[in-house]
């Protein structure tokens, strides 16, 4: 399970990681690796913590998570019974898709990337631009959205009380007459609080072993935590400060976090900071896909993004060279574990 955190406590955890790492790029030696008062540095700030991070009116038990896998791999809950939640978010491509942009049943284009439901307990608001207070509350939306699984929910609530597999799951679970809207919510989210990244070299690095990072993927992991500065929003254990920035990317009409607070200049264009955990298979990178590669991304943060009002103060111009480049990359492609078993199901 991934950690259990409150945005104060967030806020606070997020702060301490911060100044951990804070002048490491002074005692990182970018050619050669890292010092090992920096290594030892980093990892404290980056060291995970494993707490449940189920909120007490949703508890999670085996049978629940059990439940909630089905239902998250089953195409019943789609209109026309092609497409489960599994379809846009593949446990073989991080949990994701490797598409610009998510495609309902119907073939509806969406206005954004699908985005990766790995290390998400505890981690709201979700969505790329924070809409979702909970994973229950994110559950049935895709289900019945036309443009997405187009299932109305009294048609789901039907054919879940016809199979007789599921009414006995649900009565196990939640008890008699116990398959509701609400209940599917709960089992899907808690399902989907499991869904948490494997371990990756980055971890074998972080128990002791010094070889599990070469010298090129220290020195990207000096740079990460100092010139380049990443470690300002994609910090701790998951990478992610689980808040909302505009980067420089992104125009028109989708304009991030704005859309819930339309007053606020500064969070015009400012989306979700995802977590980098297996970053390195979730290609095309943004809310919108438009980055098809992570040395695209890297490109982008090297020379600031787009300069605008609501671009955050810590996004400018990094001047990186290529070696620079280089051994970032190979740093970010040390968070990937080996793909989850399973992938897109069929009935």
């Amino acid at each position: 399970m991934t950690r259990k955190v409150g945005s104060a406590v967030l806020a606070v955890a997020l702060l301490a990681a911060t100044a951990c790492v804070a002048g490491l790029a002074q005692s990182a030696h970018q050619a050669t690796g890292l010092t090992v008062d920096a290594a030892a540095r980093l990892r404290d700030a980056f060291r995970r913590t494993d707490e449940d991070p189920a909120p007490a009116e949703n508890p999670s038990s085996e049978a629940a998570i059990a439940l909630g896998q089905r239902l998250f791999f089953d195409p019943l809950l789609s209109g026309g019974g092609t497409m489960a939640c599994a379809s846009c978010h593949n446990p073989q491509v991080g949990w994701s898709e490797n598409r610009p942009r998510g495609i309902g049943e119907n073939g509806f284009v969406m206005k954004q990337r699908t985005p990766t439901l790995l290390n998400l307990g505890g981690l709201g608001p979700l969505g790329w631009d924070g809409k979702f207070p909970t994973l229950e509350a994110v559950a049935f939306t895709p289900i019945s959205s036309p443009g997405v699984m187009n299932l109305p929910e009294a048609t789901l609530i039907a054919r879940l009380k016809a199979d007789a597999d599921y009414v006995r799951d649900f009565t196990a679970t939640y008890g008699p007459d116990s398959i509701t809207r609400a209940n599917v919510e709960r089992a899907l989210a808690t399902f989907e609080r499991t869904i948490v990244s494997k371990a990756a070299p980055f971890d074998r690095w972080l128990a002791g072993d010094d070889a599990a990072l070469d010298e090129t993927a220290q020195a990207g992991l000096g740079l990460f935590a100092g010139k380049a500065g990443c470690v300002g929003c994609h910090s701790g254990w998951a990478f992610t400060d689980g808040s909302f920035h505009d980067i420089g990317v992104g125009t028109g009409t989708d304009i991030g976090r704005a859309t819930l607070f339309p007053s606020s200049a500064k969070l015009r264009y400012a989306f979700k900071t995802p977590t980098l955990r297996d970053v390195a298979i979730r290609a095309p990178y943004m809310h919108d896909g438009s980055l098809p590669s992570l040395e695209a991304v890297i490109d982008l943060y090297d020379r600031g993004g787009i300069d605008r009002p609501s671009r955050s103060p810590a996004i400018k111009p990094l001047d990186l060279s290529q070696a620079e480049k280089a051994a970032l990359l190979a740093f970010l492609k040390t968070l990937t574990s080996e793909p989850a078993a399973g992938g897109v199901p069929t009935r």
